[in-house]
């Protein structure tokens, strides 16, 4: 595992907990839940920079290289997916949806790193 799925995993395990934590306490979503998706949205776009500069300089993906970028496409797909969900469903069971991204661009981070090794 690269550095990449550490920084996905710390902010998707934490950005996780803080949507899990404000939906079981009956919260809509708010400025903090949002805020750490958004973090999550950050680490995937830092991920997908250093994936292009490492192509660049050419380093090879082991598996196929659609694939990769399909698993990295759809997961930068998945936080403004979920934000804009929350956005047009305003109760606790939205902060669920955004709970679920941080564990989905966790899981799709570690197959990523299996595809690219």
């Amino acid at each position: 595992m690269d550095a990449y799925f550490w920084i996905i995993l710390v902010t998707g395990l934490v950005s996780t907990g803080i949507c899990l934590a404000a939906g079981i306490m009956k919260k809509a979503p708010n400025d903090i839940t949002i805020l750490s998706v958004a973090a999550v949205e950050v680490a995937l776009v830092v991920y997908l920079v250093g994936s292009i500069i490492r192509v660049v300089a050419g380093e090879p993906i082991a598996g196929e290289a659609w694939e990769f970028w399909g698993y990295l496409a759809t997961a930068m797909l998945l936080p403004p997916a979920a934000v804009y969900w929350s956005i047009l469903e305003r109760t606790r069971w939205s902060n669920f949806v955004l709970a679920a991204v941080g564990v989905t661009a966790l899981v799709m981070a570690a197959r990523m790193n299996q595809i690219w090794y």
